[in-house]
């Protein structure tokens, strides 16, 4: 996404190539009115070439058009033409009148949701110079309380957006469906690697795998530390020397850090690299313990470096085997917020602010500078020691984005919106920020506490409550966002 672009760090980390959102377009009106009123076709036409223009402009989306039907049969072809298009989101543009038989098929033979958008020409009609045919071409709001009834009573869900042709407000929100709609073609075709084992106690994060691939799609590839160190024990010391070059770019190295230590986690992070290629990994998360300084302990405690630069290449790594974090990171970050991984820290009852964040794996877009490497001869809490990742987060508006999972199994998906503010912060080898929330920072955290997150979660730039509200509704997934 773009924000990984504005870091500093991006001309040294490609991004791993990501899937395309694909959107179905259809368009049409009621064939009767083509030979009443010549001129109305050819308009209408026009505004569906400029609907796909825009639509393609969103981001990286390909736009599956399949013309501009005028009856049921046609209406039926363009069904068949995006069923086997494999589409994210079906998009029917209502450009005049037109019956609820044209659209129907379209929704029921996808599989993808579907949006509705009626966009007039302009903001309003030349009452004073408009035919019926003119008028025509402003009806597009007509259709859509028939689309609803009929789509209800067919038990296909929609969502509708009005307005008109060139209406940013609208716009803005098709935008926000069409992102949230790539975002569920993210985990519906994911490959999401689990690495390791759970930390132990840890009974929040524990999750059942096939609720992953039941609820939101995707398929969980379980490896084993062995995947990894047989990947690791094939990096060469020119390997290790360049993977260490780049990092001196894309970080500030402290001078606690020890070179054997830095050379370990430039050969843990090529390794990761080759895994992630050969499993076709989307994101990953992992935990190991180990015991008295082995190479698997050494691998676990070598992977903050790794797991930080791929999570900035659009692949996201969480530790403590925190999968849906991982897949909360995914989110966030195909939205264009980055996220990294978070938890609380503590709570400033004299600025107000509530301090958040973690060791391990940062996203390096969210970074207010040149993010930091610093040694460590403890990781508290875990087995090893060597280099560790601190960013300090940029300063304005965040969003916090976590998924929980419910006494019956279901997900829900929990997010909060406030603002990081400067101030003093822990130099420990941890992502750290100071967010405001417009409350007491106690009450705020009863409040998150409550809402069924779990302990980590997704912390990403810019205000996205309703765009995640949006991948929750396409997702199938119970919303909460917690105010207070």
């Amino acid at each position: 996404m773009s924000s990984v672009a504005e870091t500093a760090a991006a001309p040294a980390l490609p991004r791993v190539p990501a899937r395309r959102t694909r959107v179905g377009l259809v368009a049409g009106g009621l064939g009767a009115y083509w030979s009443q009123f010549p001129q109305l076709l050819p308009q209408l036409q026009r505004s569906a070439r400029r609907v796909a223009q825009r639509l393609g402009a969103v981001g990286d989306v390909e736009v599956i058009d399949a013309g501009f039907v005028s009856d049921a049969p046609e209406g039926a072809a363009a069904a068949e033409t995006l069923r086997v298009a494999g589409c994210d989101l079906i998009v029917g543009f209502l450009t005049t009148y037109m019956t609820a038989s044209m659209l129907v098929p379209v929704a029921q033979r996808s599989g993808a949701p579907v949006l509705l958008i009626n966009l007039q020409p302009t903001e309003k009609m030349d009452h004073d110079t408009f035919d019926t045919g003119a008028w025509l071409a402003y009806c597009g709001a007509c259709p859509l309380p028939e689309m609803a009834n009929a789509f209800h009573r067919a038990g296909v869900d929609f969502r509708s957006v009005s307005g008109y042709l060139e209406d940013e407000r609208a716009w803005e929100r098709i935008t926000r469906w069409v992102r949230a709609a790539g975002v569920r073609g993210a985990l519906r075709h994911g490959r999401h690697g689990l690495m390791g084992h759970l930390y132990p106690g840890m009974l929040d994060v524990s999750t059942d795998l096939t609720s992953v691939s039941a609820q939101l799609g995707g398929h969980i590839e379980v490896l084993e530390l062995d995947d990894l160190r047989v990947q690791v024990d094939a990096v060469t010391d020119a390997e290790v020397a360049a993977r260490m070059e780049l990092a001196r770019g894309v970080f500030e190295v402290d001078s606690t850090v020890v070179d054997d230590d830095f050379a370990w986690g430039a050969r843990v992070s090529v390794g990761l690299d080759r895994l992630v290629a050969d499993f076709g990994l989307d994101s990953l998360a992992y935990y190991h313990r180990g015991l008295d300084g082995e190479q698997h302990e050494r691998l676990g405690a070598g992977m903050i470096l790794g797991a930080s630069l791929l999570t900035a290449r659009g692949v996201p790594a969480a530790g403590e085997f925190e999968l849906r974090n991982s897949l909360a990171m995914l989110v966030m970050d195909r939205l264009g917020g980055g996220g990294s991984f978070t938890e609380l820290q503590a709570l400033n009852f004299v600025d107000d602010v509530v301090e958040m964040g973690h060791d391990g794996p940062a996203h390096l877009a969210i970074s207010a500078g040149k993010p930091l490497l610093r040694g460590l001869g403890v990781f508290h809490g875990k087995r090893g020691w060597g280099v560790s990742v601190e960013v300090d987060v940029r300063p304005g508006p965040v969003t916090l984005f976590g998924i929980g999972q419910e006494r019956d199994g279901s997900y829900v998906m929990v997010a909060s919106q406030g603002t990081v503010v400067p101030g003093p912060l822990l130099r420990i080898g941890n992502t750290t920020s100071r967010v405001d929330f417009g409350c007491d920072p106690g009450e705020w955290t009863d409040a998150w506490s409550a809402s069924g997150v779990d302990h980590h979660w997704a912390l990403g730039t810019g205000h996205r409550a309703a765009e995640l509200a949006c991948v929750a509704e396409l997702v199938g997934c119970e919303f909460r966002e917690v105010r207070v």
